[in-house]
């Protein structure tokens, strides 16, 4: 391989010749070869996002020369663009602040912006008015609310109208209640399901909350919070060009050693990641309950059968969408766990875990997104319904009794369920057989379409 020499401040160093970073990026490669996970891309993007407005904001406050400026903007749009990606080679197993992440950028954006008549520096001219202190934290939450805002939100939303559409389809059909696993009083399918529905709603506003803390940015407090070689005038110049650029309401945090030295926001936010997990868990968990069998297990609902699911039982289908979607949840449960442990290991003016940080709510964000998509196109919008199924079941179900409490009391109900549970009778034989209600009387009482709520009639 052919090399150049680059220089930093530690001496000579050998660089690949066709690659644009320099000589602190090529020290990072060569220093921390530990796994293969490499920054994410969306991190990566925000950085040189913050690359790009900087230069604005710096030639706004006339620090920075026009000529500059602009040469520094175009290499940016050229990487945001998608192109020369393979040009930021670096692992998160690096320095805890992202120091050299954030020089790899600006090494190559310096590479792409000099000239033949224009030298443009990466630490005096790309980094100006900056440090990675406050720069990688700036882009974290920047990336952090850009992938929210612009993907899982949408996801969320579709399939709460997904499941909507779901609801309404099916909130005549009365099936048996389950709680603990074991039959419980009546409710319509499209009640069960309202409950998964509401729940995502519920998660949409979590989410939506703790935005108000991602979108604000550190910023302006270069090395420790001081805000050493930045202005005041430069920190307004970015959140303006900021918000400019990418549509969202982004401010700056008030108090930058806060903002440099603790990770609270990211563990808002992967809470509210974990809150989605948690419901996404339960919905698919009861999906394949329901689904399962065919013959053998519940059966009240059919799932599309995307591929085979077994090597060697012909025929055999799997709820792999539902498997698929508690894998997720289980990852984003365990990078919730990370973030909290990495966010809690601050020391005095800086937070040292940043690209594990970085690395763990940006892959939580991007599952979610990409799970919810696919539960939604190619598990719940091909849900059948077996209501022949259902309604069989709610005919079997013991727990009807409980809709004569009123007129006979518990005792005598349990005492019904329990002839009916032991002989393998039907409910109405062993009420009548002990004389506790006349056949009119149970018929009169126990009616399943008066079991679902005192606005049954909106129902059916």
């Amino acid at each position: 391989m052919e090399t150049r020499i680059e220089q930093d401040s530690m001496g000579p160093i050998e660089v690949p010749k066709a690659a644009w970073w320099g000589a602190q990026t090529e020290r990072s490669r060569q220093n921390f070869k530990i796994g293969g996970e490499k920054m994410p891309p969306e991190l990566l993007h925000a950085l040189v996002l913050v690359k790009k407005m900087a230069a604005i904001a710096n030639q706004r406050t006339g620090k920075l020369a026009a000529e500059k400026a602009l040469a520094i903007q175009n290499a940016a749009d050229l990487l945001l663009k998608g192109e020369h990606w393979n040009e930021f080679p670096l692992v998160v197993w690096q320095t805890g602040s992202g120091t050299q992440s954030n020089m790899n950028a600006n090494e190559v954006i310096a590479h792409l912006a000099s000239q033949k008549d224009l030298a443009v520096h990466p630490n005096d001219d790309v980094n100006m008015s900056q440090s990675s202190n406050d720069v990688f934290p700036t882009a974290l939450h920047i990336a952090g609310a850009v992938a929210i805002e612009k993907n899982l939100l949408p996801a969320i939303h579709e399939m709460i109208g997904v499941l909507e559409e779901l609801e309404e389809k099916n909130k005549h059909v009365i099936k048996v209640g389950r709680t603990h696993l074991q039959d419980a009083t009546p409710v319509t399918f499209g009640q069960e399901i309202s409950g998964w529905r509401s729940a995502l709603e519920h998660n949409e506003n979590m989410l939506i909350n703790s935005l108000a803390e991602l979108r604000q940015l550190a910023i302006g407090g270069t090395a420790v919070g001081t805000g050493l070689n930045a202005s005041k005038a430069y920190e307004d110049a970015f959140i303006e060009a900021i918000k400019e650029e990418t549509g969202i309401h982004f401010i700056s945090e008030a108090n930058k050693f806060h903002a440099l030295a603790n990770r609270d926001a990211v563990v808002f936010v992967s809470g509210a990641l974990k809150a989605l997990a948690a419901n996404c868990m339960k919905m698919g968990n009861d999906i394949r309950w329901l689904a399962s069998g065919p013959r053998s297990g519940l059966g009240e609902i059919t799932l599309p059968a995307n591929e085979p699911g077994s090597s060697i039982m012909p025929g055999k289908v799997n709820p792999t969408q539902c498997e698929a979607l508690a894998m997720v949840a289980v990852q984003v449960m365990g990078n919730d766990t990370t973030i909290g442990i990495a966010a809690s290991q601050g020391n005095f003016e800086l937070n040292v875990y940043l690209p594990l940080i970085a690395f763990d709510l940006l892959q939580s964000i991007r599952l979610l997104t990409d799970a919810l998509h696919s539960f939604s196109d190619n598990c719940l919008k091909g849900l059948v319904v077996n209501e022949e199924r259902m309604a069989e079941l709610l005919e079997r179900s013991l727990m009807l009794v409980t809709a004569l409490n009123t007129h006979i009391g518990y005792d005598k109900g349990a005492e019904i369920a329990k002839k009916a549970f032991n002989e393998g009778s039907t409910l109405k034989e062993a009420a009548l057989s002990l004389g506790y209600v006349s056949e009119e009387e149970y018929e009169a009482w126990v009616r399943p379409k008066k079991m679902i709520g005192e606005n049954y009639d909106d129902y059916l």
